[in-house]
């Protein structure tokens, strides 16, 4: 019980702080830069730049609604926390605006929309990764899967490409395409940090010599592998396929260590998008280089 609720406190405090981060990005960066913004976010800015509306009033006005909608949807520990990521967002923009910082980047666009997105995304990224969502168009997604089958990752790309266009009232061109620069990189950091962070990469070795390749991998390697079982297209003969999670640095090496036993070995390799267990999140001991015996 005292972990759960520890865990608890640790996720409430993140979405607290990424709702922050991102607010910060978005007003000093975004706002200050007129850059506009994809989802709900993207609305709220529009507002401000024709009718001079707080984002931290839009913010509430348009979410709120929302979430009580996509309620059912969202499944109680979603929705609390979504209600807390809204309410963050919508209080720390309102302080942030009334923060006088200035950060000079001698208004270049490029550096601001860099920038902008590592903010936005780290943010956000923390956001998703306890759990929690800012609400506005992740509902609606959401809402859209359930009740008309379209995915999450479409309705969101939709959403977001007709809030782009409408910006277009209050931005130029130029402007709208360094905003895309910022939906890219804000894109990317959230997918590492909703994700772990920690990229790897799959290997599948075929050879007849899978033991000893195995056992090398183990050791030298300090890393566990699998055996599958596989059968032949051509032969139909049966055989034993490893496999092995290693880091990217560590690809070479495997490839070392199999083609020493066996240079005509299959060796299949694939990215794995997140990893946690023994050896990548958790301490693993130093291990031996493989190097290859020169006989004469």
């Amino acid at each position: 019980m005292e972990t759960t609720m520890a865990t608890r406190a640790k996720e409430i405090l993140f979405i607290i702080f990424g709702t922050a981060i991102y607010a910060f990005g978005l007003v000093y960066l975004n706002i200050a830069n007129d850059l506009a913004e994809g989802g709900v976010t993207g609305i709220t800015l529009i507002i401000r730049a024709l009718f001079g509306i707080d984002p931290a009033y839009t913010t509430l006005i348009i979410n709120i609604p929302l979430i009580l909608i996509g309620g059912k949807i969202l499944g109680k520990r979603s929705f609390y926390y979504t209600i807390l990521g809204t309410i963050s967002l919508s209080v720390f923009l309102w302080i942030w605006q009334r923060v006088t910082i200035e950060i000079n980047l001698d208004h270049d666009l490029f550096i601001v929309s860099i920038l902008a997105g590592l903010v936005a995304g780290f943010g956000s990224g923390l956001v998703y990764r306890n759990g929690g969502t800012t609400g506005g168009a992740d509902v609606v997604a959401r809402i859209l899967e359930q009740k008309f089958g379209f995915t999450m990752g479409k309705s969101l790309l939709v959403f977001d490409i007709i809030v782009l266009i409408c910006s277009l009232t209050y931005l130029d061109l130029k402007r709208m395409m360094y905003t895309l620069i910022v939906s890219f990189v804000f894109s990317k950091v959230v997918d590492v940090l909703s994700s772990g962070g920690y990229a790897a990469k799959g290997v599948m070795i075929i050879s007849n010599e899978n033991n000893v390749i195995a056992e090398l991998l183990m050791s030298h390697l300090e890393r566990g592998v699998t055996y599958l079982h596989g059968e032949g297209g051509f032969s139909s003969e049966l055989k034993r396929i490893v496999y092995i999670v290693v880091s990217p640095q560590e690809i070479n090496e495997v490839k070392k260590i199999v083609h020493s036993i066996d240079e005509k070995a299959f060796i299949s390799i694939t990215n794995v998008h997140d990893v946690d267990g023994e050896g990548f999140t958790f301490l693993k001991p130093q291990r031996r280089r493989f190097k290859l015996k020169r006989t004469s």
